[in-house]
């Protein structure tokens, strides 16, 4: 383990877990076997192996570390995700991953409040709930520019509902008023306007003399096509 070999390291881990499962290491073979899964990238293996150990000893003293563990492990699997070309239709990736993060480090915080570990979970914990809210926008964004205006609204709204705290709902509650402006609800649109600029009166989506980056160029670039 020490030395980075890690695939040799889980073979004699379980070795030692299979002829002496009674023993004192016993225990800390199957945490050492799920840790060393995670560090080969092996998400599958790992989460099960994490999950495997929750199971089986959840009153056990580092019990703690394996439900940080399993954050962790779907954690980095979720970043893959989040950084790939968006070349993919979004609606057909579904961030289960993130999801999955998010509730074991939630399940860390809410058993282990006084953990080592919560902090950094919960800073974690902040960073998935904007990850979840901008894959909203982003399905919200593809749909809008296809002209699925309804369906637009739709997962902009459920971004302003379920992540009122996320960065991103200033885009969702933005892409509201373009969608209601579009379905011709101009009454919603107005209320939608007075709610974002009470929020966000200095957003550069509503400032026509924002830099050439601003999102309100790019709405109106494709509001053109």
């Amino acid at each position: 383990m020490n030395t980075g070999q890690y695939e040799s390291a889980i073979k004699l881990w379980e070795k030692l877990e299979t002829n002496y499962p009674f023993g004192n290491y016993a225990t800390q073979a199957q945490m050492e076997i799920a840790y060393a899964h995670y560090k080969t990238q092996d998400q599958a293996l790992a989460l099960a192996a994490a999950e495997r150990f929750i199971r089986e000893h959840p009153t056990h003293p580092q019990v703690d570390y394996m439900y940080y563990l399993r954050g962790l492990i779907s954690f980095n699997d979720q970043m893959g995700i989040l950084s790939m070309v968006y070349s993919q239709d979004p609606s057909e990736r579904d961030p289960k991953a993130t999801r999955e993060s998010f509730a074991a480090f939630k399940a860390l915080v809410d058993k282990f409040p006084d953990s080592k570990y919560a902090p950094d979970s919960i800073e974690r914990m902040k960073y998935l709930i904007n990850a979840m809210a901008s894959y909203e926008v982003h399905v919200a964004k593809y749909y809008y520019r296809r002209g699925a205006f309804l369906a637009s609204l739709n997962r902009a709204m459920g971004a302003v509902q379920d992540y009122q705290d996320a960065p991103a709902r200033e885009e969702a509650l933005f892409l509201m008023i373009r969608n209601y402006e579009k379905l011709g609800m101009t009454d919603l649109q107005k209320d939608s306007e007075r709610v974002f600029l009470k929020n966000y009166p200095h957003s550069a989506f509503m400032d026509p003399n924002a830099g050439t980056d601003a999102w309100w160029k790019f709405w109106s670039k494709s509001d053109k096509k």
